[in-house]
């Protein structure tokens, strides 16, 4: 029977750019629906941009924009990267958006109305230099629990434990370096308890349904164990966001109307396509409809999910989701993504060096339905590339394409032999589980039974030897068996990838002139079909692009902002103290500004050539384009830089250094000057 099915992927934060760790997340999710769909079921596949917070508002102060202008932006990289590694979203939106506001305010409202919404006085951290409070986030001091210093004002990254900002020992603001001070405000809070419940009958059908990880219900028993706390749902001017219809001055807490952007996209799509949308966001609706919805998150967000999530749209009338699939981490090379090592890449970096199929089908031969982080170890990525994807399937292909072409006019044989009808029935038969397992996310498990009917294929063709066959006139007939039933096994493979690799099969499916909408399309071999001649379908990973990649990674470093302010009156400094023997080992100097320029396709670098004296002339890239939007005026000027640096090889030329620059970041970067009578080269002491 066809399921109705709306998917959606965890919401992308719009102050930064998507990179390798969000992938894992959209790939699963795409993968998905593109095999559901292809199993004949209906799925509307909808994300958007996660875009209220401070942290967004703060940004655009920076940048000297408006945050309406940031999100738009950002709205329109994510897309563009999304849509590059061919994640095939039915709608895109953003939570900055009429149809959002008018789902969240309703939301409130009838949670305020049924008496599950209650006002109290807390007190806070408050910045006092900046004259506003201050989210978790941004506070940071000393652990209370290991005394690890420099953690944010929630949790500790050195022991995990938790906390409120105010066990922080020596806290400071992370915008300004003061330290906070605790102020008294009323928030608004939705009591979680209260749908306790509720709750609990929900997780027992999800883990009847399949609709939970084991994991997952683990959790939840022990949050259930711990007790349900009311959950803060307002935040206090200044803050981007919605205004609370009842409550001047309060904003809806980005975690509140964030999630409502999944029922939002999906409303404007609706109106689009011409959907009923009532039967996939309404409650009774969607139960008399039998519609599903299911989410693609991290493990992360799982309390919010699980609990919050469907406690807020039990409350509202709407429906609550069908199925919350949760997945791990990406570590790259066994650890944690670093920007140093040049293991954090963002997407558009890795599009500009390879093909995203290849990530696509490496993510997918790792994921399964646990909670188990997956690693991008670049060896075994470019050897598993190579191997499966141009040594096994394409190969199969390669090896026979050109023996249709040359002896029977590209047209494959118009009645298949007995025997060889049953290799491909057989191939039929061990690829249908493939299905079940894509539906229940085991893709790693699906791309094993995939591989291995390519290995039997490859060794069968190996066996029969079409080019000694093609040598023997005598034997042209089963010469013209064997290549149109290895062309047929390619077809049905490449069938069973498309869901991973959409845009390589789509050229496959060029040359094979028939292209599959669903698995069933080639339950039955082509007979008598005329082939277009065949190209090259994807050439094997050139680990030097690998390493250019991670080289331009680690380039973009010099372009990023500035780093968070240090406290300002902490007792105990926030970064280790050094000897005057590491200072030494900086080799300062004065270099004369002789050429500043703007660099083309570059968002926040300038080039700077600098005369260094007896050092020469040096090339540095600076990422301080928005303090300076008029480059030529700084030549001639005296700017101190570190000349020992490592010079680093980036996408737009050699960078030679680092100049020194002082602010928060953006335009408020300003450089470090020394007076005009110092003579270029001069060291810095």
């Amino acid at each position: 029977m066809s399921r109705r099915i709306l998917a959606t992927c965890a919401l992308p934060y719009a102050n930064g750019p998507i990179h390798i760790g969000h992938m894992v997340e959209h790939v699963q999710g795409d993968v998905w629906a593109r095999a559901m769909r292809m199993a004949g079921h209906t799925v509307h596949f909808v994300c958007a941009d996660d875009a209220h917070g401070t942290p967004i508002m703060l940004r655009a102060q920076r940048e000297g924009i408006t945050p309406e202008q940031l999100i738009a932006d950002s709205n329109t990289q994510h897309q563009a990267d999304f849509r590059d590694f061919h994640i095939g979203y039915d709608h895109y939106s953003s939570t900055h958006g009429e149809a959002n506001r008018a789902l969240t305010v309703r939301i409130y409202e009838a949670l305020r109305d049924t008496r599950h919404i209650e006002s109290k006085s807390v007190r806070q951290f408050y910045d006092p230099d900046k004259d506003m409070f201050l989210p978790d986030r941004f506070i940071k001091g000393e652990c209370p629990h290991c005394h690890a210093r420099d953690q944010y004002g929630d949790s500790c990254e050195v022991c995990g434990k938790t906390y409120t900002p105010t066990d922080l020992i020596e806290p400071y603001s992370v915008i300004s370096g003061a330290r906070p001070v605790e102020k008294e405000s009323v928030h608004y809070f939705v009591r979680l308890g209260d749908f306790e419940p509720m709750l609990r009958e929900w997780l027992a059908e999800r883990r009847q349904a399949g609709g939970l990880q084991v994991e997952v219900v683990n959790k939840l028993e022990e949050w259930f164990s711990d007790g349900l706390r009311s959950w803060d749902i307002s935040r206090d001017a200044p803050y981007f966001g919605f205004e609370l219809p009842d409550a001047p001055g309060k904003f809806f807490y980005v975690w509140l109307d964030a999630p409502v952007g999944y029922l939002a996209s999906f409303s404007e799509y609706a109106a689009e396509a011409g959907l009923d949308r009532d039967a996939f966001l309404e409650a009774d609706a969607a139960a008399e409809a039998g519609t599903e919805m299911v989410h693609f998150i991290g493990k992360d967000i799982t309390y919010f999910h699980t609990l919050f999530w469907p406690a807020m749209l039990h409350g509202a009338g709407l429906r609550t989701p069908s199925a919350v699939y949760v997945h791990g981490f990406l570590t790259v090379n066994g650890a944690k993504m670093s920007k140093s090592r040049g293991t954090f890449i963002n997407a558009r970096t890795y599009l500009e060096h390879l093909d995203p199929d290849y990530l696509r089908y490496y993510l997918a031969a790792l994921l399964g339905p646990t909670l188990a982080d997956l690693d991008l170890d670049f060896k075994a990525f470019e050897e598993r590339v190579n191997s499966h994807l141009v040594g096994k399937w394409a190969n199969i292909a390669s090896r026979c394409a050109g023996f249709v072409h040359k002896f029977f006019d590209g047209r494959l044989t118009d009645a298949i032999a007995p025997e060889l009808r049953q290799r491909y029935d057989d191939a039929v038969a061990r690829l249908q589980p493939c299905a079940e397992l894509f539906e229940k996310r085991e893709y790693a498990h699906a791309m094993r039974l995939v591989m291995g009917v390519a290995d039997d294929t490859n060794a069968w063709i190996a066996e029969k030897a079409p080019w000694k066959m093609a040598k023997d006139e005598s034997q042209r007939e089963q010469l013209h068996q064997v290549a149109s039933m290895a062309i047929n096994l390619f077809r049905l493979l490449s069938a069973w990838l498309k869901p991973v690799i959409p845009a390589t099969v789509a050229r496959a499916e060029t040359f094979l002139s028939s292209t599959s909408s669903q698995f069933g399309d080639v339950d039955m071999p082509l007979a008598g079909h005329v082939l277009a001649p065949f190209q090259p379908l994807l050439t094997r990973i050139d680990p030097k692009k690998i390493q250019a990649m991670i080289d331009d990674s680690k380039s973009s470093m010099n372009a990023a902002p500035a780093p968070a302010a240090t406290p300002a009156t902490a007792t105990q400094p926030a970064t280790p103290t050094i000897g005057i023997d590491d200072f030494a080992k900086l080799d300062l100097r004065v270099g004369k500004v002789t050429v500043c320029e703007h660099v083309e396709g570059a968002d926040k670098l300038l080039r700077f050539e600098l005369d260094a004296g007896e050092l020469g002339s040096r090339q540095i890239f600076s990422g301080i384009k928005a303090a300076y939007p008029e480059p030529e005026k700084l030549v001639g000027r005296n700017v101190v830089f570190i000349a020992n640096l490592a010079p680093r090889k980036m996408r737009f030329g050699l960078s030679e250094g680092m100049i020194l620059s002082a602010g928060e970041g953006g335009a408020d970067l300003k450089l470090v000057e020394v007076d005009a009578a110092a003579r270029p080269g001069a060291t810095v002491r």
